[in-house]
């Protein structure tokens, strides 16, 4: 009994928990605190009376910003339906259909009338409601439920909620990556939980927070990291247990090179010494971090990575190339970018280079379908693409014999027979 106690409690909310509000097609997210102001949407509420329920629970919102669980409604069944009209070439968009004004709605707002209440006295009071199509009605409803129904979801956090999230309100924070590019990149990078991931990523967060949901908070994630120091804002949107922060370690890119060529000194008490930056910046690193920086030069040096995941604003060219030598063989990676011009150059040159093979270079695109009776088509708004992917596998290298041997190697040519009239 107890154990069932114990998972059921995995899906209720707590107090201190990172939650998603979601309202339609807008998300935010935020974290549970007693008597702390909430502003969604215009709109200021309390998530006080949300502890102790289940994740995906619609509540509404009362007097007060408090909230109240939301009474799942009947559906209305085909032999209640509703008047409704042939066609809409009779009606006239002319404003004065409806009789209810604006300071109407709002003494029946003052009156603490719900929502539901107010879209039916406005139906009511609508002369061409009956006369739509039973399409136009639903369209109608629809609309007002967004404008006067003062619900509101709270999910879980996820890496395909925030993605959503992000994406929604500020793409360009995640350099316009979309949900389910971000899943083809955990797949094809082969992310499980026992891994050694090195991620290097300016998306906010999101792509680090999405590996190490997928890890479970099992294995090594290292956070190469550009500035001044790294950057976890959707990490934290994550909510991880503490044990997950545990596997987390970063490092900054622009020691790289000084790692690779063993003049990085991590006793130094100035730990730019020896540097050499992939970025070409005068960066400064504080002395706190000089011990971790020791401490993660062990964990890439003794245990080589299993993964590699790259997206940034930055072009992808020098920084793959500096971090795909951490990999050992037969270890997947890939690169995520806007533009394909990017990784069209890093795949030229890897080519060029060798010590990989399986490259593909791919576009994505998703597209949204609304799915309703005799009116399922694809939503006309929506976005042009995802941005591309490069992936590919390492292998050994074998750099033992010179590019010239193979030339010495060849057999001499034969000498041609002369015949004796010829001579």
């Amino acid at each position: 009994m107890a154990d069932n106690v114990d998972g059921d409690s995995l899906y209720r909310i707590k107090e201190g928990d990172y939650v998603v509000l979601k309202r339609g097609d807008i998300f935010k997210a935020v974290q549970i605190q007693p008597k702390k102001k909430v502003i969604f949407e215009k709109q200021w509420l309390f998530l006080d009376k949300a502890v102790g329920q289940l994740y995906s629970s619609t509540f509404e919102i009362v007097s007060g910003g408090i909230l109240q669980p939301l009474k799942p409604k009947h559906t209305e069944s085909s032999s209640d339906a509703k008047e409704a009209g042939t066609d809409n070439r009779n009606i006239v968009d002319d404003g004065k259909s409806q009789k209810l004004t604006r300071d109407d709605i709002e003494t029946l707002k003052e009156k603490g009338m719900k929502g539901q209440e107010i879209i039916q006295q406005l139906i009511e009071n609508s002369s061409t409601f009956k006369d739509k199509t039973e399409y136009a009605q639903d369209k109608y409803i629809k609309k007002k439920k967004k404008k006067y129904e003062n619900t509101v979801t709270i999910l879980k956090p996820s890496c395909r909620i925030l993605a959503m999230m992000y994406h929604g309100r500020e793409p360009g924070k995640i350099c316009h990556l979309q949900y389910d590019t971000l899943a083809q990149m955990l797949t094809l990078a082969n992310i499980h939980a026992g891994s050694k991931v090195l991620v290097f990523e300016t998306c906010a967060g999101l792509v680090l927070g999405s590996v190490m949901e997928r890890m479970g908070g099992y294995g090594s994630v290292i956070q190469m990291y550009p500035g001044g120091g790294p950057v976890r804002a959707g990490v934290e949107s994550f909510g991880f247990p503490e044990h997950f922060h545990d596997m987390l370690h970063e490092f900054p890119i622009c020691h790289v090179n000084a790692l690779l060529a063993g003049t990085l000194d991590t006793t130094a008490k100035d730990p730019s010494a020896g540097r050499a930056c992939l970025f070409k910046k005068n960066l400064k690193i504080s002395p706190r971090l000089v011990c971790h920086i020791g401490q993660v030069c062990f964990i890439i040096c003794l245990f080589p990575t299993c993964r590699l995941v790259i997206a940034s604003r930055f072009h992808p060219c020098p920084v793959l190339m500096g971090l795909l030598k951490f990999l050992s063989p037969s270890r997947p990676f890939v690169v995520y970018s806007q533009y394909k011009e990017a990784l069209i150059e890093c795949y030229t040159k890897l080519k060029e280079q060798g010590g990989t093979v399986n490259l593909r270079l791919t576009d994505t695109w998703l597209r949204h379908y609304q799915v309703l009776p005799n009116r399922t088509h694809p939503v006309l708004l929506m976005s042009g693409g995802g941005g591309y992917l490069l992936s590919g596998t390492t292998v050994a290298a074998d750099r033992s014999k010179p590019a010239g041997s193979q030339r010495a190697e060849e057999p001499a040519a034969k000498r041609l027979k002369l015949t004796d009239t010829e001579r």
